[in-house]
C-alpha cells in the first residue's frame, strides 16, 4: 500500500516553514525530517509514524486510536503509529505532527 498523498501534503502545510526540513521516502511512506532526523512519516499502513520519547510511549499509546509502531514483528521503542481517525480535524493532525518535530529537535545533531 503506497502511503496518503492527501495526508502527506497536509502534513506539508504544518510543517511548512520549520528550519531544517527535508522529505524522504521511508519505510514505504513519506517521512519528513528536522536537521536530517525523522520527525513524522505518512505511512504506507494509513495514519502516521512518528519519533517520540520513549518515556512518554506509554502515556501516548494508551490514546484512542494510538498504539507502539511495529516493525518486523518488534515494537520499536520512541516510534508511534497514529490511526487515520485522529488526523481528520486539522487541530488532530496538527497536535501530532508538532509532538514529531518537537522530538526530533531534541535529539542531538548528527
Amino acid at each position: 500500500m503506497a502511503y496518503d498523498e492527501e495526508l502527506a501534503d497536509r502534513i506539508r502545510t504544518v510543517v511548512r516553514g520549520e528550519r531544517g526540513l527535508s522529505e524522504k521516502r521511508m519505510f514505504g511512506g513519506l517521512a519528513f525530517l528536522i536537521d536530517e532526523k525523522m520527525a513524522v512519516s505518512a505511512s504506507s499502513q494509513g495514519g502516521l509514524l512518528l519519533r517520540s520519547d520513549p518515556a512518554q510511549s506509554e502515556s501516548l499509546v494508551s490514546e484512542p486510536h494510538v498504539r507502539p509502531a511495529v516493525m518486523r514483528g518488534r515494537e520499536m521503542d520512541g516510534w508511534i503509529r497514529v490511526d487515520a481517525e485522529v488526523l481528520e480535524t486539522d487541530d488532530g493532525l496538527r497536535r501530532w505532527v508538532n509532538h514529531g518535530v518537537a522530538y526530533a529537535r531534541s535529539l542531538p545533531a548528527k
